[in-house]
């Protein structure tokens, strides 16, 4: 009796299209080290890292990893100028180093919003980066968001990708449209700059129950816990 692990709803989909057998595909997600960061999001509170930063109390787009050429930063901050254009102004903290920053950071200013821009840097102080996820309204990360979704819902923001799922990681299951987090039509820094602006104008008063909803997901699906169930369940392991 076989079966297959998978990471993702949307793997399964495929394979069962391909004639595998459905009873044989179990999802089992994906997770990070749930324990220390469950400890540590415990002894979250809010802060004004943002406000002491920027001087305002815009609202506070983050992304956190590499700054890598198939992450497409690029999107974000043509987002951010169009944003501008409109009368809108975001803030954007990027914790991450890589070989993109230069030609971001010469964007930004060619942008004109270096001011809306925190190129924080590499941070392998997780407490750090927890307060830094936790006091964003809003992840976005518009290439592919991977273990990133899992690490900014694990503290309690929600994430904005883009919808090609066939070239996503699995992790983007965990991004729930209008509950913990919202797709844009990808490689398309118009829609990412509207998908942004209507996710501010749609959750004007519920971060606080988007906080939950974020929390409720990894607790629910996103945990070696889960995973360990799972695992245990379609081996009979008792």
């Amino acid at each position: 009796n076989s079966g297959i692990f998978l990471y993702g709803n949307h793997a399964r989909e495929l394979m069962i299209k391909e004639g595998f057998d459905p009873n044989k595909l179990y999802v089992i997600h994906n997770s990070l080290d749930y324990d220390v960061q469950l400890s540590l999001r415990n002894s979250l509170n809010v802060s004004n890292v943002y406000q002491e930063h920027f001087g305002n109390d815009n609202k506070n787009i983050v992304f956190i990893g590499r700054l890598t050429k198939v992450k497409q930063l690029e999107l974000l901050l043509n987002a951010v100028k169009k944003l501008k254009e409109q009368g809108e102004f975001v803030n954007v903290t990027l914790i991450g180093d890589g070989e993109e920053r230069v030609n971001l950071e010469k964007l930004a200013a060619d942008n004109g919003i270096e001011r809306q821009i925190w190129f924080y840097g590499a941070c392998y102080d997780e407490r750090k980066n927890a307060e830094l996820i936790y006091n964003a309204d809003l992840c976005v990360s518009p290439g592919n968001i991977g273990l990133t979704a899992i690490h900014v819902l694990m503290f309690g923001c929600p994430a904005v990708t883009n919808n090609d799922f066939n070239h996503q990681m699995p992790e983007f299951e965990a991004v729930k449209d209008g509950e913990t987090g919202a797709f844009f039509a990808a490689d398309d820094s118009d829609a990412l700059a509207e998908t942004i602006s209507q996710w501010f104008s749609n959750h004007k008063n519920d971060r606080e129950e988007i906080r939950k909803a974020c929390y409720d997901e990894i607790d629910n699906q996103w945990t070696p816990y889960y995973q360990i169930n799972l695992i245990k369940d379609v081996l009979n392991i008792k």
